[in-house]
């Protein structure tokens, strides 16, 4: 791997010979310019008495004028002057070819990152215009590189997809295709047995179902064009009314639901569809996995512009290396990824998706009191979106 250490660009003694051999070419071209240009000014002052005549009479009064006798000799003038528009030539010349050979070693890094070495910056410190050029090559190396990571994150996460797709379906759809067969091959003793393979695979095919309705909805919310139907609501009454729908299976549970609001009511705009799905995901996730929990608490709160709704139980605590893991989809505390729970794996991704697209984020916290998933949603809707208000 090269050195990728800001440097110079260092010529290289080829180089140097084509500049040495440039400045010896020019010297002596100028030098025959100048000899020229002398020959011919003398033969013209010498051709033209009249011309001679004035430039004598220029001479002294310039030599009058400026107390010096410098303007009486010609040499004084032209050598300084020939020399003062040589050295400029021979300045523009070299810087030009100069500046060729930087290209040319700025090409050659090109050609060296393209060859794989993607890790590889261009190092020089230039000036002007090429220094621009290497800034905006290697700015385009950058973000070319950001996105074949993007792209490569994409297909492992899409590897990943199909894996877990595929072993939650097998599972189930194992079992189904056993306990089918039993009953195709009348392999059963009585109607009981009967009945029990029959239901055993409807619970199977329930799960498959739960399985792949969660998998749309979670392709559905992740697609950038995914439109959201925003209505103005009031979501304390929107948390109270989960609640109360809540309230037959956490009493099943014997899990207490309470409510907690300041203020009693918050309008907020939002889409009331999504945002139920995600706080019956974080009920149905507290139920599942709130181990030995009997209360849930679901509170709002203004804090500024945001509404920020807390859905806590005294459950379980979760480690701490999975609080950051739990958004992923199809990631389970439960590391046996065991269908008693009836869990996708997906409830948690689909609520982060939903709240992002409200320009919202949702976290986790846990402690031996109280596993808390907070979430923080604008009051008001920041995207031009088309808005619906609904009577109270």
């Amino acid at each position: 791997m090269r050195n990728d250490s800001h440097k110079r660009v260092v010529l290289t003694s080829k180089e140097i010979s084509e500049l040495f051999a440039e400045a010896i070419v020019t010297i002596v071209l100028l030098l025959l310019l100048n000899v020229a240009i002398v020959v011919i000014l003398s033969n013209l002052v010498n051709s033209a008495p009249s011309l001679q005549d004035a430039v004598f009479q220029a001479r002294f009064i310039f030599a009058e004028n400026f107390k010096t006798d410098i303007f009486l000799n010609a040499r004084y003038i032209l050598f300084p002057l020939f020399l003062l528009l040589d050295g400029i030539v021979l300045y523009w010349r070299l810087i030009r070819r100069y500046h060729q050979m930087q290209l040319r070693h700025i090409i050659s890094e090109l050609h060296y990152i393209a060859d794989g070495n993607y890790d590889h910056r261009i190092p020089f410190e230039l000036s002007g215009d090429l220094n621009r050029v290497v800034t905006s090559v290697n700015g385009l190396v950058d973000s070319t590189v950001a996105a074949i990571e993007d792209e490569r994150r994409i297909e492992k996460s899409k590897d990943e997809l199909i894996t877990n797709v595929s072993h939650d379906i097998r599972t189930p759809l194992t079992s189904i295709i056993g306990y089918l067969g039993l009953i195709e091959d009348r392999q059963y003793r009585s109607e009981e047995d009967l009945l029990k393979y029959t239901h055993t695979a409807y619970i199977k095919a329930k799960q498959m179902k739960s399985l792949v309705d969660d998998l749309f909805e979670y392709t559905k919310v992740r697609q950038p064009s995914n439109p959201l139907h925003v209505i103005s609501f009031d979501m304390v009454q929107l948390i109270e009314q989960l609640a109360a729908d809540f309230e037959l299976e956490a009493n099943k549970k014997g899990i207490a639901i309470q409510t907690v609001a300041n203020p009693e009511q918050m309008m907020m705009d939002g889409d009331t569809e999504k945002l139920v799905r995600v706080f019956s995901n974080l009920l149905t996730n507290a139920f599942k996995y709130g181990k030995n929990a009997d209360t849930i608490i679901m509170s709002v709160e203004k804090v500024g512009t945001e509404a920020v709704i807390t859905v806590k139980n005294n459950g379980k605590m979760i480690p701490k290396r999975s609080l950051d893991l739990l958004f992923d989809r199809f990631y389970r505390v439960e590391e046996s990824r065991s269908q008693e729970t009836g869990g996708t794996g997906l409830g948690l991704a689909i609520a982060q998706s939903i709240v992002a697209l409200h320009g919202g984020y949702i976290y986790a916290t846990s402690n031996p009191q109280w596993t808390s998933f907070i979430i923080h949603l604008p009051i008001e809707a920041t995207k031009p979106l088309t808005k619906t208000i609904v009577d109270e």
